[in-house]
């Protein structure tokens, strides 16, 4: 096993000279041989994949080499397609040595003529995915134009978590999201992140075969990632990201639409009290103007919704499923009652909420 151990360390060596100048000097032999490697270490991610503690051991020794970016025992599995990656991106590789790198991902040793490609298939989804993941910030676009890109990011963020889900499947365990989810996330601005998820979730909430509600329960949603992946639900994971950090979740609850915001809560109970508690604090800092005749922020420099947007977010709440509506509008009285349960309007926000989301209701029943 140490001889194991020992060959998988040099996997790091293997990625960083594939990304060198190096490689200008590489011929097919050497291609080749570099792809042989490769695939050994595929063979051994295959073998010790399902036995815990070894799959540890390897993972504790890659990560030792403190590669950049660093390495894991399920990059073991990836491996060819990673030493192609690496190779197809550097352009001092010589022509010769790849058209042999292209060839050998086309047609893998043991294949038969004309086969199905599913290394260079792998290598372009991934390429997309980090291009997608990675895009630069610039000014808003219109949703119609934002939804198919949103679309494939949100697809292809899901896809990732599933091959990760059925990995661990096999091996029994039941750690909570990957880690390699926040560092991905947290490379794009908050905005787009938390844009990326909300698609994600609506697209795991949206399909009929999976949990709509991930845990009705609300139970934990970490102890819960290794079984939801039995019913192909990676809805856990995205949730654990947004509710484990206060300021990601208010980026989450401010960025996005009302009616979006609605639609989840209505799909993943772990998400609308929460989001509820939020609105319920944005609703603290507004104060009544009696010049204007309107609420108004008390903290303009704090990040907190508006009057018209509170009253928006909780009408969108009232018109979802009929356990939201009973919900907020629980909510909505309680916050009145506390609030010393005033019956006419500019004495508490809580009445003037209360009584706004009411007579919308009452005329979207009348229609």
């Amino acid at each position: 096993m140490e001889a194991v151990l020992e060959q998988v360390e040099q996997l790091p060596a293997l990625l960083a000279g594939a990304r060198s100048a190096l490689v200008r000097d590489w011929d097919s032999l050497t291609v080749d041989r570099a792809l042989e490697w490769a695939r050994y270490f595929q063979h051994v991610h295959d073998r010790f994949r399902t036995r815990p503690r070894l799959r540890e051991v390897l993972g504790r020794r890659l990560r030792r080499a403190q590669s950049n970016p660093p390495l894991g025992f399920p990059h073991l599995g990836r491996c060819p397609q990673l030493l192609g990656l690496a190779l197809l991106e550097n352009r001092a590789l010589p022509p010769t040595a790849c058209r042999c790198l292209l060839h050998s991902l086309l047609q893998p040793p043991g294949r038969e003529a004309d086969p199905e490609p599913h290394s260079l298939a792998l290598l372009a989804r991934r390429k997309a995915a980090s291009r997608l993941l990675a895009l630069p910030s610039g000014p808003p676009r219109p949703a119609a134009d934002m939804e198919p890109q949103l679309q494939a990011e949100a697809q292809l963020l899901l896809g990732r978590l599933r091959e990760e889900g059925q990995e661990a499947e096999p091996a029994g365990e039941s750690a909570g999201p990957p880690r390699w989810l926040s560092a991905v996330l947290e490379q794009l601005p908050m905005s787009r992140a938390v844009e990326v998820v909300a698609a994600a979730l609506l697209e795991q909430g949206n399909c009929p075969d999976r949990a709509g509600d991930w845990d009705p329960a609300g139970n934990s949603l970490e102890g819960n990632w290794a079984s939801a992946i039995g019913g192909k639900c990676v809805a856990g994971p995205l949730l654990s990201w947004l509710l484990g950090n206060k300021e990601r979740f208010s980026a989450f609850c401010l960025f996005l639409p009302g009616s979006l915001l609605a639609s989840l809560a209505g799909h993943y109970s772990q998400l609308s009290r929460p989001y509820l508690d939020l609105l319920t604090g944005c609703g603290s800092h507004l104060l009544y103007d009696p010049l204007q005749g309107r609420w108004i922020v008390s903290c303009p420099d704090k990040a907190v919704l508006s009057w018209e947007q509170l009253r928006e977010r909780f009408t969108c709440l009232c018109q979802g499923s009929a356990v939201l509506k009973e919900q907020t509008q629980a909510a909505l009285k309680l916050l009145k009652a506390q609030d010393g349960d005033f019956q006419v309007c500019g004495l508490s926000v809580w009445t003037d909420l209360l009584m706004e989301v009411e007579e919308c209701l009452r005329k979207d029943a009348e229609y």
